[in-house]
């Protein structure tokens, strides 16, 4: 089996794979409205693939970290060895472009597994390359992987000195709860001091990752070229999206803050903006 493309894959490279003993293909579908889409996995998904439950596997209950706390990693190990997942695994997520497969992919690599890609363009994009569903479920051996603590992250505290550390902090929500608009989202709003808002829709193109020039371009117009980044949300889950996009161009090394605007703005005591840039 050739070497596993790291962090996309493209649709033609997983149809000219498929039924590798090595390859291991996950479904994480996930929509902010519905969450986990597990009856649209049944009705039809990638041949062999493995449905992944965003809201039960790869994150804890809703609670004071957020709205999607990480998991404890030997939980999270649990799930990815059902779903097939070894230490030699070659593992590829998809969702239909919502951030979810992202999510598994920031999770395996911070959990120590250096096999991971995501499907560049989802489902639709693999379909669009001709290939087929299947709604048979697999039931795949268990894997031996095992995970250790995850890296990456920061916390809550640590956040909140970022600015003056000289780590620029990225938004990643849309621009109107960015700017504070009414939502149903968001326990407060605003964002938090200092970040620089960048959606992370304007990182993809039809449902595919931009250029990576255009993504550095964008990274710089931010000051986040020469400078340590730290990537929040909603909930932890867009926020990932970002940081495949910024790997993807070669910028890999940016932090994921897990709780994000979840546990952030439920907190009274930590300190929210409603200017742009302050």
């Amino acid at each position: 089996m050739a070497d596993l493309p790291s962090p996309l894959v493209q649709p033609s490279w997983l149809l000219q794979h498929q039924g590798s003993p090595e390859l291991v293909v996950l479904d994480v579908r996930w929509s902010l409205e519905r969450g986990a889409e597990r009856d649209s996995y049944r009705a039809g998904h990638v041949p062999g693939a493995r449905f992944v439950d965003l809201d039960r596997d790869l994150a804890d209950p809703p609670g004071p970290g957020g709205r999607h706390p990480l998991p404890d990693p030997g939980r999270f190990a649990a799930a990815m060895r059902s779903c097939g997942v070894s230490r030699r695994s070659r593992v590829v997520a998809y969702d239909q472009v919502t951030g979810a497969a992202a999510r598994a992919w920031w999770m395996l690599r911070a959990a120590g597994h250096p096999d991971v890609a995501v499907l560049d363009g989802g489902l639709a994009g693999y379909l669009e390359a001709g290939g087929h569903l299947e709604t048979e479920e697999a039931e795949p051996a268990p894997g031996d992987f095992r995970a250790r603590d995850f890296s990456g992250w920061l916390g809550a505290d640590a956040v909140a000195t970022c600015r003056d550390r000289g780590t620029v902090v990225l938004d990643a929500r849309a621009r109107s709860r960015y700017l504070g608009e009414p939502n149903q989202l968001d326990p407060r709003p605003g964002h938090l001091p200092g970040a620089r808002s960048l959606p992370w829709t304007e990182l993809y193109r039809s449902g595919r990752v931009r250029p990576a020039a255009e993504v550095r371009q964008l990274l710089a117009e931010l000051g986040g070229r020469e400078r340590p980044v730290v990537v929040y949300c909603g909930s932890g889950v867009t926020s990932c999206a970002v940081l495949l996009a910024l790997t993807a161009a070669g910028l890999d090394g940016g932090a994921l803050y897990p709780g994000s605007w979840s546990e952030w703005a439920a907190d009274p005591q930590r300190e929210v903006s409603l200017s742009p840039g302050a």
